[in-house]
């Protein structure tokens, strides 16, 4: 029997955390760093120690900043926007005094993002009501569409097109349904090895089948990505979605045109809890659409059902992205960068079993 080995020691706990942990001293300066951290910031270890938190993060809250900056005040955030140089991310932070170190202190960070605004079990609850609502509406919708449809048979040649126009709301509300239903399912997904480019190419086609506006789809790959993790029909339908959305953002610019990109993203892999174990995601598709963006307002609850920045927008399709890419273990991000006048929507997925 073999015997049992020593438990971890304290630093190799702390770096196998999958959220940062940084070490400040007395004057704000990052003593040590986890893996995690490299990874949230996008730099490594060596070029984070010796350097002052300031340095690193830009907080938006200067009230947050001067907290943590005070030695000996313990604080807790949460969904604070940070700017690590990397674009702006929303991250849960902690900043602990160490008693025993006067001056001393170690500062957590946990990015949220859009996609893990809450918890799995709140999304459960939030997403299974409307699916509850939608079955018990589905029935008396076939009888009124049956209704429509005997109407119409029987009506005279005036009033037939209001008979045609009842069935013709009843299908809408019935696709809106089935929408909602999606969103509530709780069906497991089956993943295996997928080819990126090949989905990605197959949902540029159907969203060029459909639309006549003259909207250019770009491709900007990497060709040596290797496969992913995924459904593809599932992450078809979600890169069909965030291509027609990106259409509709930019309709009526001159020379519009959204670019898909891809990318491996090793010095700033995201990590997504799949089947109880750690996943690291390290493949990242982008979106890119020079339209006018989401209202302020709406921007951190892009993700959220029953939300939408069109006029006429139902605020499901970007919710079942959501679901659809965290039922396969991956994320969904939304960023604006104002400066450049561009959107994106940022993918991150896992590499296939066997093909690291």
């Amino acid at each position: 029997m073999n015997e049992p080995s020593a438990a971890p020691d304290a630093a190799a706990q702390i770096s196998g955390l999958i959220f940062a942990v940084l070490l400040l001293d007395q004057e704000d300066r990052i003593v040590e760093a986890n893996a995690a951290a490299e990874e949230l910031l996008g730099r490594s270890a060596r070029r984070l120690l010796g350097k002052a938190l300031g340095e690193i993060i830009d907080f938006e809250n200067d009230r947050l900043r001067d907290s943590i900056q005070q030695c000996e005040v313990q604080v807790i955030a949460r969904g604070i926007a940070v700017d690590t140089g990397h674009g702006v991310r929303r991250v849960n932070i902690t900043s602990s005094p160490m008693h025993s170190h006067p001056g001393w202190r170690v500062v957590t960070l946990s990015e949220v993002g859009q996609d893990d605004n809450h918890s799995d079990d709140e999304e459960r609850v939030e997403l299974r009501a409307p699916a509850v609502l939608a079955h018990e509406i589905k029935n008396p919708l076939s009888a009124i569409r049956g209704a429509s449809q005997l109407l119409a048979r029987r009506a005279s040649e005036k009033d037939r097109p209001l008979a045609t126009m009842i069935e013709g709301e009843v299908d809408r509300i019935a696709q809106l349904i089935d929408r909602m239903q999606q969103l509530g399912s709780r069906k497991e997904v089956v993943t295996g090895p997928c080819n990126l480019h090949e989905a990605i190419r197959n949902a540029m086609a159907t969203v060029r089948a459909g639309r006549e506006d003259g909207c250019e789809l770009a491709e900007e790959f990497d060709p040596s990505l290797p496969p992913v993790e995924a459904d593809q029909g599932a992450l078809e339908q979600v890169l069909i979605n965030l291509l027609a959305n990106a259409c509709d953002a930019c309709s009526g610019q001159e020379g519009a045109k959204v670019v898909v990109r891809t990318r491996f993203v090793s010095g700033l892999s995201f990590t997504a809890i799949r089947l109880g174990k750690a996943t690291r995601l390290p493949i990242e598709i982008t979106v890119i659409d020079p339209g006018p963006g989401l209202p302020p307002e709406l921007s951190d609850h892009v993700f959220e059902p029953f939300v939408s920045g069109k006029p006429h927008g139902q605020g499901l399709g970007l919710a079942l992205v959501r679901k659809l890419l965290r039922d396969m273990g991956g994320r969904i991000a939304h960023e604006r960068n104002q400066a450049a006048r561009l959107t994106h929507f940022r993918i991150n997925l896992p590499v296939a079993q066997g093909a690291n």
